[in-house]
């Protein structure tokens, strides 16, 4: 048996054939871009999504017959509002898990709720800017022609399940990143649709993860190289389901992934009471689990940023080697890493990034190193929320492109004062979590957990006690900076709004 995983990432589509023993057969990444028509906006056409499907598909075929494939699992960006006709086609590009622009329509469910604290009776999750729930209503008051024609909205996963199977469907942890999901009952919350203005006949049917969704129907078995009726499960939005591409499939272990954006993320036993919000409890893809998480707009994106910005002519290995040249605390330097606004733990479209502390004896290799520590900070800083919550960790598995770099390890090791492993498959994403449940759904493992043993360690750093304490002494000025420039980022936002 082989296990085919696809991911729908923001900058590119992953395809990984799996075997049953957990061994990584054949992986191709086809790479597309993204549109920001306007400041604060994220666009996607979904087209991209399917081509590079296709083509990574098409790729691991190459090694691995059609013939062979068991199931399809799948993973994507969350979030991303697909809006589709009843014929199934996409009638605007998808806006995406980072666009900024329905604050108001996030607000507005708030109050339609009841308030922060009656929607988070109902859903145990607060609306945030980039949740679906909020882009929904955008479009119906600022594109209301279009969205009479909306049928079904769709994240984009699940929009490729629709073009593989015909199938219109999403499962639990994708619905719980609408903002319209009770995550207690995992099922859509009606008390909060009741509320709203939109029909909630526009959301799927919604199922287990590990359920059998759909099968490959002969057109696009014809489109991508894939056999006749192969199943397709339902997969896992990619914030969640690559936790199992990580191992983290029981509580006691936290996963870091250093992508676009960063997640801090846990499994949990039970749907804990989210008190203020500030963190995410979603449907895990195991089905007796759930799932905590933070995640920041911004990590390696934003060292994405700093090199085409600043120093367009050094390699990212460049970068690392001069930052292990500075010393732990940057010399002073710290970077806040809200280049896009920021989710958590502080919830603020207008939030900006900063360099505070420059000095003309600072270079870019500080530069690196702040911003690299700075990305380390803002996960510490959502670990506070965690703690009071009462999660508590004595290890970190590390995901993620950030987690090639034994230096951005080493910081997470030191301040986090706990091991940092990296794991078999982990750097694959959401595709190996992917293929690995769908394997679950086929039973070549007989749970989740069994299945995340295919995760085992490959590489191990232990906490420096002497770093620590610089990086905690740093981290405390961290903390009180956000705060202190709130009302700046505010007022430097309704600038840039007028300009």
């Amino acid at each position: 048996m082989a296990f085919l995983g696809i991911d729908i990432g923001t900058s590119g589509c992953k395809a990984l054939v799996l075997s049953d023993t957990g061994e990584v057969l054949a992986t191709h990444t086809a790479t597309y871009g993204m549109d920001q028509p306007h400041p604060g906006w994220t666009e996607q056409d979904p087209a991209l999504w399917i081509e590079g499907a296709r083509q990574s598909v098409a790729q691991v075929l190459q090694t691995v017959p059609a013939d062979d494939i068991t199931a399809v699992g799948l993973s994507g960006q969350m979030h991303g509002f697909t809006p589709v006709d009843a014929k199934g086609a996409v009638l605007r590009p998808a806006i995406l898990w980072n666009d900024q622009r329905n604050a108001a329509e996030a607000r507005d469910i708030v109050e339609l709720a009841g308030g922060a604290d009656a929607l988070l009776a109902l859903t145990n999750n607060q609306m945030l800017v980039g949740y679906t729930g909020g882009k929904i209503l955008w479009m119906q008051r600022h594109e209301p022609e279009l969205f009479d024609k909306v049928r079904h909205a769709l994240n984009p996963k699940d929009y490729l399940r629709f073009v593989l199977t015909g199938e219109i469907a999403t499962e639990v942890s994708d619905a719980s990143g609408t903002g319209l999901f009770d995550v207690r009952s995992r099922t859509w919350c009606a008390p909060l649709l009741d509320k709203l203005p939109f029909d909630a006949d526009i959301l799927p049917p919604c199922y287990e993860s590990a359920y059998v969704s759909g099968t490959v129907t002969a057109k696009s078995a014809e489109l991508f190289g894939l056999k006749v009726g192969t199943p397709v499960i339902g997969g896992g939005g990619d914030s969640v389901i690559q936790t199992l591409g990580s191992g983290v499939a029981e509580p006691g272990v936290l996963q870091t992934t250093i992508g676009t954006g960063g997640i801090l993320a846990t499994a949990l036993t039970a749907p804990e009471d989210n008190t203020g919000g500030r963190l995410q409890v979603f449907c895990n893809v195991a089905p007796d689990l759930w799932h905590g998480m933070g995640v920041s707009l911004n990590s390696g994106g934003a060292l994405g940023w700093l090199r085409k910005t600043v120093c367009p002519d050094l390699s990212f290995d460049d970068m690392m080697q001069g930052a292990g040249e500075v010393p732990a605390g940057a010399e002073g330097l710290v970077f806040l890493p809200y280049l896009n606004g920021e989710r958590c733990p502080h919830s603020d479209p207008s939030a900006r990034g900063a360099f505070i502390g420059l000095t003309a004896r600072h270079d870019i290799r500080h530069m690196t190193r702040a911003l690299m520590e700075g990305i380390v900070y803002a996960f510490y800083d959502i670990y506070g929320l965690m703690a009071q919550m009462g999660i508590a960790s004595d290890l970190i598995k590390a995901s993620g492109g950030g987690a090639r770099s034994d230096l951005w390890r080493q910081i997470q090791a030191d301040l986090f004062d706990c091991p940092v492993v990296t794991t078999k498959g982990a750097a694959e994403g959401g595709a190996f979590g992917a293929a690995l449940l769908a394997g679950v759904s086929k039973g070549a493992w007989a749970t989740v957990n069994e299945a995340a043993q295919c995760c085992t360690d490959l590489t191990r750093q232990e906490p420096a006690a002497a770093t620590q304490r610089t990086y905690r002494a740093t981290f405390d000025v961290y903390a009180d900076l956000y705060p202190a420039l709130q009302p700046s980022f505010a007022a430097l936002n309704q600038l840039g709004a007028r300009s």
